[in-house]
């Protein structure tokens, strides 16, 4: 059996993703096969693998991190939130139930020997798998049935490193407490520490990371700085940054995207691309004054079309994108934004509502079928090869006279496609940003030189270089290929109970 390691976290978004992924990039940097892992995901930002499976978008950048193809078995239940109390269900890369959280849990207990059977198949398969935990494992309430912490880590004998999050503050007593509140069989496990976002001088920090070895009998295996300009697929549409800065523009002007932030907002790394070309300023509206200046509105994919429609119209910001696409301003719909830009949604499926009318931007209907299509699409616009991936179950009838756009159509300025990842391709996006231009007398020209693919590559060596210059790789070796040490020492009050 290869050898395995689960990166833990204090908090969501205390690190995990990224420090698994740097993890992974250090490794194969070695010459060291190496596959990432996680049990359980919940998030509705996902992609399709070669294989026809759909799992969390994190893993995909965790695998290109690893420089292996994504598949179904490293992230074999991945949770999709669609209201607020309900999820569906993905298996191995397809939808098997939608569940509330309490009719879920019952589920586990079978989930787990599959998620099982996925880390045994990795391991059996790659030198090195890295395994992202989710939330915190240490979630007291849930820890009898878990799946994906130290539930995991238990059932597979996996060494545990926690990651702390020292800009939220408190990084020491979330430290401590996660391994104190653990039962024994846990915190066996639990061999050390790192410490993630730090900004200042680690030398501030060295007698505190003193005292908490003290204190729990386990090191703090590096402080990892804070690092800036990192947008790699977050799982969390709430870490979504409400605006992207940009760089200097390549001509005299920027362009300006609103993008609709959708209570449900799914696979919003479809704006990452045009966030890296210069001078492309992307903001995310919840108001229609945050649409007035905006060269070119984006809708977004959803978990819930009808009902964030609905939201859209409620905030004004339905009435907003019809006043900017009557004036000539670009709008582009992406999988559920593509949706409501249509003329009508009849939806017996995700929703239940029957039929309701959409904004009529586009010559095309819109039914929602029960099986979900996942595909990864081929094909051309605006002069330039297009590659992307369908997410959907709502299934888009385009008008036979319409004018095509990749899989959809377009209506002078509105455009609507169901493809995700479409403006990852440098060709097409530079053409479909110089439409947007000429649309809006905007003096804007694309850069030449944008590689988006290139992009994401140096920023997965900068979480490498992270790992390797600011951790003791020689300790994570050691986790990883002998597990934790023995005699770790047990804290109290979790020294007195039991996980179950």
């Amino acid at each position: 059996m290869s050898g395995a390691l689960l990166v833990a976290g204090t908090t969501s978004d205390a690190g995990k993703s990224l420090v698994t992924a740097g993890i992974c990039r250090w490794l194969v940097r070695q010459g060291v096969s190496v596959a990432p892992f996680k049990a359980q995901n919940m998030s509705n930002n996902s992609m399709v693998t070669p294989d026809g499976a759909e799992i969390g978008r994190a893993q995909v950048m965790q695998a290109a991190a690893a420089r292996v193809e994504p598949e179904a078995a490293m992230n074999p239940v991945l949770l999709k939130p669609g209201g607020e109390n309900s999820s569906q269900v993905v298996v191995l890369g397809r939808p098997v139930a939608d569940v509330t959280a309490l009719s879920y849990r019952p589920m586990k207990a079978a989930l787990l020997e599959q998620v099982l059977a996925s880390l045994a198949d990795l391991r059996a398969r790659f030198d090195v798998v890295v395994c992202e935990g989710a939330g915190s494992p240490t979630e007291i309430n849930l820890r009898a049935d878990d799946i994906a912490n130290m539930g995991l880590a238990t059932a597979a004998d996996l060494p545990v490193v926690v990651v702390g999050d020292i800009d939220r503050g408190g990084v020491f007593a979330a430290l401590h407490g996660t391994v104190a509140l653990m039962p024994p069989a846990d915190q066996r496990l639990v061999a050390g520490f790192l410490v993630n976002k730090f900004r200042g001088d680690v030398r501030l920090l060295r007698p505190g990371l003193d005292q908490l070895a003290a204190l729990t009998g386990r090191p703090a295996l590096g402080v990892l700085p804070w690092l800036d300009g990192l947008e790699l697929d977050v799982e969390d549409s709430l870490n979504v940054p409400r605006s992207s800065a940009g760089t200097a523009p390549f001509g005299d002007d920027v362009l300006r995207v609103s993008v609709a932030r959708l209570p449900r907002l799914s696979n919003f790394t479809d704006l990452d691309a045009l966030a890296a070309e210069p001078g492309v300023l992307v903001r995310y509206a919840t108001r229609p004054e945050e649409l007035a200046d905006a060269d070119l509105v984006v809708l977004p994919g959803t978990r819930a079309t009808v009902a964030d429609l609905a939201w859209l119209r409620r905030t004004g910001l339905a009435d907003g994108v019809l006043r900017r696409a009557a004036a000539g301003t670009p709008v582009l719909g992406i999988c559920g934004g593509h949706q409501m830009l249509a003329r009508t949604i009849t939806d017996d499926v995700e929703s239940r509502a029957g039929t309701v009318p959409a904004l009529g931007l586009l010559p095309a209907d819109v039914r929602f079928a029960r099986e979900k299509t996942l595909a990864r699409p081929a094909g051309a616009a605006l002069g330039h090869p297009v590659r992307g991936y369908e997410i959907h179950h709502g299934v888009v009838t385009v008008d036979t006279d319409a004018e095509p756009f990749l899989d959809g159509a377009r209506a002078g300025a509105v455009f609507g496609t169901t493809w995700h990842g479409a403006l990852e391709n440098d060709g097409f996006r530079r053409a479909f940003l110089t439409e947007v231009a000429r649309l809006t007398g905007r003096r804007f020209v694309p850069a030449p030189g944008t590689d988006f693919a290139a992009v994401r590559e140096a920023r997965l060596d900068r979480l490498g270089d992270l790992v390797a210059e600011h951790a003791d790789t020689d300790a994570l070796w050691r986790l990883i290929e002998h597990g934790p040490p023995p005699g770790l020492p047990l804290l109290p009050p979790g020294a007195g109970f039991s996980a179950r």
